[in-house]
């Protein structure tokens, strides 16, 4: 298994933008190695200054349970196996779009969170930074 390097969170950050601009709309992003630990981290001209931890953390989170964020909220409304996981890890779990897991060679090595649009705009700019790998 490879770690991932601060050159390939630069080469998934630069395809997060890329997707970001074609959106219109600024983000920041966020990547995370295999331990859960930031290794770079990218705010755009105009994103939330409030969604700078929310991005962090959808990485670290789909990094944390190696599940999209995204598919995690899913399964954490009431009635289903993970209600209440947001709740854990002293609040950091994140149950919306926008964290995905990052894999090579079919092993999850970190995770790419964004946030700062809609959360289908963020899911949408997560898997264009997740295919860059």
């Amino acid at each position: 298994m490879s770690a991932l390097t601060l050159a390939d969170a630069r080469t998934i950050i630069t395809a997060a933008e890329k997707k970001a601009d074609e959106l219109g709309q600024p983000m920041n992003i966020a990547v995370v190695d295999a331990g859960g630990n930031l290794i770079a981290h990218v705010r755009q001209d105009g994103a939330w200054i409030g969604s700078i931890d929310i991005s962090i953390n959808k990485a670290w989170t789909s990094k944390a349970f190696d599940i999209q964020t995204k598919d995690l909220g899913d399964n954490s409304q009431p009635t289903q196996q993970f209600f209440g996981i947001h709740a854990t890890n002293e609040g950091r779990v994140a149950i919306f779009a926008g964290g995905v897991p990052l894999s090579r060679d079919g092993v999850v090595v970190g995770g790419v969170g964004v946030s700062g649009g809609s959360g289908e705009q963020d899911q949408s700019v997560a898997l264009a930074a997740q295919a860059a790998l």
